[in-house]
This record gives C-alpha cells, structure tokens and sequence, in this order.
C-alpha cells in the first residue's frame, strides 16, 4: 500500500491550502482514512479522518474539511483561515476498517502559515 501527500506550500494567515493523498495497493473503500500533522517540537496530533463519517480535532473544525473520492482513490483536506499555529508537516494515514490503529503512512508534505 503506497499514500502519497501533496499539496503543501507556505501561505499567509488567513490564507487557504487544499492538500491530496493518493492511496494506491489495496481497495480504498475498505480503509478509513485519516490527517495528522506534526509541528517542530511537538508530538503528532490527530486532525481528522473520513470513513462513513468525518471526524475533526477541536482545533481545526469550521476551518478545515477532509473530503475522500473513491472513484480516484483520493482524499483531501481543504484548509481555510489558516494561522500560524497550523504549521507542520501533514501526514495522511489509513488503516483497514477490520483494524483499529493507523498502520499506513504517507510521506508528510510541509504546511507553512507566515504570521
């Protein structure tokens, strides 16, 4: 199983990114998808998954929305009024729904929000 993230970049507070992360290897519609993100210095914090429903973290919901399209195997994380605080690397993750843990990872893509 492979995932790719894309979509990263740096943008002024306020600003708005929409990140993708392709998944290719096994049948989509059977994995739970999910974004986390990691600031210098911080742990990995979850930001919100999609399977028959969409989860957020506090600090992100209103602002961002995570979208998936089984026919491209694709999810998204469309992110608006970024700020500062929502620099860090952004993963996206999967794990099968007969499992409970997140076990796949892509390769993270930089979100930088300029104060």
């Amino acid at each position: 199983v492979q995932l790719q993230a894309s979509g990263g970049g740096l943008v002024q507070t306020g600003g708005s990114l929409r990140l993708s992360c392709a998944f290719s290897g096994r049948t989509f519609s059977n994995y739970i998808m999910a974004w986390f993100r990691q600031a210098p210095g911080k742990e990995r914090e979850f930001v919100g998954s999609i399977f028959w429903r969409v989860a957020y973290a506090d600090s992100v919901k209103g602002r961002f929305t995570i979208s998936r399209d089984n026919a491209k195997n694709t999810i998204y994380l469309q992110m608006n009024s970024l700020k500062p605080e929502d620099t860090a690397i952004y993963y996206c993750a999967a794990h099968h729904r007969a499992r409970d843990e997140y076990d796949l990872w892509g390769q993270g893509t930089q979100v930088t929000v300029s104060s």
